[in-house]
């Protein structure tokens, strides 16, 4: 799920704790975990690192019905104490008449922070390369149900073996107003990605960001 979906040794951590051997998360079925590294960690166009570097980790579980769940981890600054964001998250998601569909809830905490965690619903629906998708604010402190909602389209093209390109613009709306579009480009290689991302908010320069994932 493009989700985000933060830091390594909480990754590690996690997948520890789902087994008392030495197996891997990646030997057991369903699960999944992922650590990457990033030059700027973007999020809807908007550095959550203040421009500088990010690692981050995940674990994943899928059930054959289609029923998911996991978490995520990364370092963030905003220029106060808080030092890193932990999101947790379900879905469940399918295909029907070949359109798939991805449907969740996904929280987002930032422990160290104050009074910044909130919730979000979100769904998706992709056909062939393209897809179109939107997440509604669920709660947070000082907001209500819906204040804030992210919609979104995007495409993914296979150009050549391993290589894909893709397109992407989202438009960020709030109650209280100060909405925003933001879009960006990119090229992703074997899990190397290299994007363009900008917004149309004043003074907002285009950002170039390299990013890795190791899956397993």
């Amino acid at each position: 799920m493009s989700m985000k979906l933060k830091l390594v040794t909480s990754a590690v951590v996690a997948a520890i704790a789902f087994t008392s051997t030495s197996t891997s998360a990646a030997s057991l079925e369903g699960f999944s975990a992922n650590i990457g590294v990033t030059s700027d960690y973007l999020w809807r166009g908007i550095s959550q690192t203040d421009g500088k570097p990010a690692v981050s980790g995940g674990l994943d579980y899928e059930m054959a019905n289609g029923l998911y769940l996991g978490t995520w981890v990364s370092n963030v600054d905003f220029g106060d104490e808080t030092s890193y964001e932990l999101d947790g998250y379900f879905g469940f998601a399918g295909e029907v008449s070949s359109i798939s569909y991805d449907l969740g809830y996904i929280y987002y905490a930032y422990p160290d922070g104050e009074d910044l965690d909130f919730g979000e619903l979100y769904g998706s629906l992709s056909l062939s390369y393209f897809t179109l998708g939107l997440a509604v604010l669920a709660h947070a402190d000082g907001a209500d149900f819906a204040d804030n909602n992210y919609y979104y389209a995007e495409g993914a093209f296979p150009v050549a073996d391993d290589l894909e390109i893709g397109v992407h613009v989202g438009t960020y709306t709030f109650d209280a107003g100060d909405d925003y579009i933001d879009y960006n480009i990119y090229a992703d290689y074997k899990g190397v990605n290299f994007m363009l991302s900008k917004t149309d908010l004043d003074d907002d320069d285009m950002k170039a960001v390299v990013s890795y994932v190791w899956s397993f």
